[in-house]
């Protein structure tokens, strides 16, 4: 197979793995993404009193899951364009040595992906996630406005000839400011944070093994993916809390835009009406989803992709 086919073929397994990925976590969590929505749009809003209300009301469980079709293609979209597109900047940077630590040795490591330092962790993690945001914007203006209770939109089409009728194409990018500013850094510290702790708990793990006399050149699959996993939580609790004045912002934007045109104007117009403690509306159930959201993610998506790189590799052997 020539590199061009065997680079095609790998940005395809992953572009697939990451969508797998996303629509799984996007279907299972959607009741978070929602009540995280309710929770932000108004200072008044409790997740408790949210709870309630929703389950008092008619079909309550049909509305937990409102805005499951916009959440799926969000995520499920944006999450392959997201992981075929770190993986082609972090295979480039790997390759070409730039900012590049050890990317070679992947023996008593929990995966199989390209090994960089620092600094090309948080770069090209905050460059991939950036494009994959500008991409998906309209739909997650779709998602927010459909999880909320301030919009009646039948469907998404109505929905969205009611946002191109009243805010023009413009609507469709409302917030994208406060979004890349939350989701730059949050991807780029997650991707950061992920790589540190599957490096620690890695070499925790295969001390752990060489002690009790089963230590192998690999970790077996279901330590790598219990790593892969708690990695995936720490990670995600710790970018989740840096970031999210920006996604309370970014809620603000999208979901009255004739209130708040602007990520200064609606952080500045917060603060004086509701205090410093609106931008952290919703951090609880966003840790919560965040850290179960981007830790099934990215095992799956890793393991995804172990398995399939692993059987190509088999085959290719096999062949010679």
């Amino acid at each position: 197979m020539s590199n061009g086919s065997k680079s095609r073929s790998s940005s395809s397994f992953h572009f697939f793995a990451g969508m797998s990925s996303g629509m799984l976590s996007a279907v299972l969590l959607q009741p978070a993404d929602l009540l995280k929505t309710r929770v932000q749009q108004s200072h008044q809003n409790t997740l408790l009193g949210t709870i309630k209300l929703i389950a008092s009301g008619p079909n309550p469980i049909q509305q937990f899951w409102r805005g499951t079709l916009p959440s799926t293609l969000r995520t499920g979209c944006g999450s392959a364009i997201y992981f075929s597109g770190l993986n082609a900047l972090r295979r480039r940077v790997s390759e070409a040595s730039l900012l590049a630590g050890d990317r070679t040795r992947t023996d008593g490591h929990s995966s199989t992906l390209p090994k960089l330092s620092n600094t090309a962790n948080l770069a090209t993690g905050a460059v991939a996630r950036t494009w994959a945001g500008f991409m998906m914007m309209p739909i997650t203006i779709l998602k927010v406005r459909y999880e909320s209770n301030l919009y009646a939109y039948s469907s998404l089409l109505s929905a969205s000839r009611d946002i191109f009728r009243t805010e023009g194409f413009r609507g469709f990018f409302a917030g994208f400011g406060a979004t890349a500013v939350r989701d730059a850094p949050y991807a780029g510290l997650y991707v950061l944070f992920y790589e540190q702790s599957k490096r620690r708990l890695s070499r925790l793990a295969t001390t752990i093994e060489e002690t009790s006399g089963t230590s192998t050149a690999r970790l077996s699959n279901s330590t790598s993916a219990g790593i892969n996993f708690l990695s995936g939580v720490m990670a995600a609790g710790l970018g989740t809390t840096f970031t999210n004045p920006f996604d309370a912002i970014k809620t603000r934007i999208q979901l009255m835009p004739n209130r708040y045109t602007n990520t200064i104007q609606a952080g500045k117009k917060m603060l004086r009406e509701d205090g410093m403690r609106s931008f952290f509306d919703g951090l609880g159930i966003r840790i919560a989803r965040k850290a179960i959201s981007s830790a099934l993610a990215w095992t799956v998506y890793e393991e995804l992709i172990r398995r399939v790189e692993g059987r190509w590799r088999e085959g290719i052997e096999e062949k010679v």
